[in-house]
């Protein structure tokens, strides 16, 4: 498939030779200001570079950074007055591309197949932890924060709504609510952007989340001690990590809600600083809230495994407000053996183990498969990047776009890389 590719970009190349028309697609600016761009780019001799002598090859870099500036801030221009015009918003056979529904929680089945815009500063406010990379991916080629509705993810929405709600049951002969879900399925076809988009909804209803948006992390990096007494890897700084990501959001919550667990919390050992001289324990006094139980482990970093630890339990006993626990990456973190509300999305691109047919400590109906984009939802993405300018208007057709559909199978990441060479 990659020499596929680079074929088709190298007669891309061919077909279109000059120097300008790789800096500036035809689909980028306007044509006053390609043609300018043309004559300043043409060099003496078309098929020879026109370097001055005192030019390095650093100097050549620069420039190639230059132009492809100059190529973003000119799309931005053109973009920005696309927006005046409604008639480019319009998908395959005549449906909108954009919903008008304002939020997550107001999306229906008759949203499926169009895009839900988002304020970056809403965004980072409501997921502090970080926006995953797919969406940043997306959000920087497209130019816009948009993402596509998809019904797989309606589906995953609307089976923790119906735990928490059971009026919302789904009417779907076979239905069964699950508490613990993993999302499994092929490199780039939407996992972590469903993820965090349910985060972003459980959020918005007032639920009580933690999210982990790179659980490989959990794994890799900082200090590794093997506890003597419970014969487990204990790692504080990652520990440490996880409770200040916690608070990000949740900080309203957790000074609502005492502490039901009382008993002493064992303290390992510090993040290069051995083990505490004098105690081996810390008490947490019958007044505490959760939010003062971080504030322990935070304050100490002897105590920040076991304040992980306790924290855990004591999710699992909050009656109040529900609670879900959303873990990018979920490799690094499987233990599902509880009664809360959980959902992982399995990393097949991180070294990070293997997914097993059955995943120990997982219920044996949890995993969901994720699809790629059938033909439905490309269709409505190709109109899409064409509506943001990363087609060339004049190239583009039905037959054009199936051909990267299918070229990609359908994988959301390759089809945004192709459908610039559409020719």
């Amino acid at each position: 498939m990659l020499r596929s590719i680079l074929r088709t970009a190298a007669t891309a190349a061919k077909s279109h030779p000059t120097t300008s028309d790789i800096l500036i697609p035809a689909a980028i600016a306007a044509p006053s200001k390609l043609s300018s761009f043309r004559t300043f780019a043409k060099g003496p001799h078309p098929n020879k570079p026109n370097f001055r002598p005192d030019m390095k090859p650093d100097n050549a870099a620069t420039g190639a950074k230059g132009a492809e500036s100059l190529n973003k801030d000119l799309r931005a221009r053109a973009l920005k007055e696309d927006e005046k015009d409604e008639s480019l918003n319009i998908g395959p056979n005549g449906r909108p591309l954009f919903t008008s529904a304002a939020s997550i929680s107001q999306l229906t089945k008759k949203d499926t197949c169009t895009y839900l815009k988002f304020r970056r500063e809403e965004l980072e406010s409501v997921l502090p932890e970080g926006l995953s990379n797919g969406m940043l991916k997306e959000f920087g080629d497209s130019m816009r924060d948009a993402l596509l509705i998809r019904q797989s993810f309606l589906d995953l929405r609307d089976n923790f709504r119906s735990i928490v709600d059971p009026t919302m049951q789904s009417n779907a002969k076979g239905h069964k609510a699950r508490k613990q879900v993993v999302l499994d399925g092929p490199v780039s076809c939407g996992k972590s952007i469903a993820l965090a988009m349910l985060v972003h909804w459980a959020r918005d209803e007032g639920w009580l989340v933690l999210y982990v948006p790179k659980g490989r992390e959990w794994t890799h990096g900082g200090f590794f001690y093997k506890n003597p007494k419970t014969g487990l890897w204990d790692t504080p700084v990652q520990a440490a990590n996880i409770l200040q990501d916690f608070l990000k959001y949740n900080k309203d919550h957790l000074q609502k809600l005492p502490c039901k667990i009382f008993e002493p919390i064992p303290l390992g050992e510090g993040a290069g600083v051995g083990w505490m001289k004098g105690a081996d324990v810390v008490q947490i006094p019958e007044d505490y809230t959760l939010l003062d139980l971080v504030q322990v482990g935070l304050s100490s970093t002897h105590a920040a495994v076991g304040v992980v630890v306790r924290l855990r339990e004591e999710l699992s006993l909050v009656k109040d407000v529900p609670v879900l626990i959303a873990v990018d990456q979920v490799n690094a973190f499987r233990s599902m053996i509880h009664d809360n509300m959980m959902v992982g999305a399995f990393s097949h691109s991180t070294a990070v183990g293997k997914l097993r047919k059955d995943l120990p400590g997982v219920p044996a109906d949890a995993r969901i498969n994720f699809p790629r984009y059938s033909v439905d939802e490309a269709a409505v993405v190709c109109h899409y990047y064409l509506r943001q300018r990363l087609i060339q208007r004049e190239a583009f057709t039905e037959e054009n776009w199936k051909k990267i559909y299918y070229l990609s199978h359908g994988n959301g990441a390759e089809m945004r890389w192709l459908v610039p060479f559409m020719r």
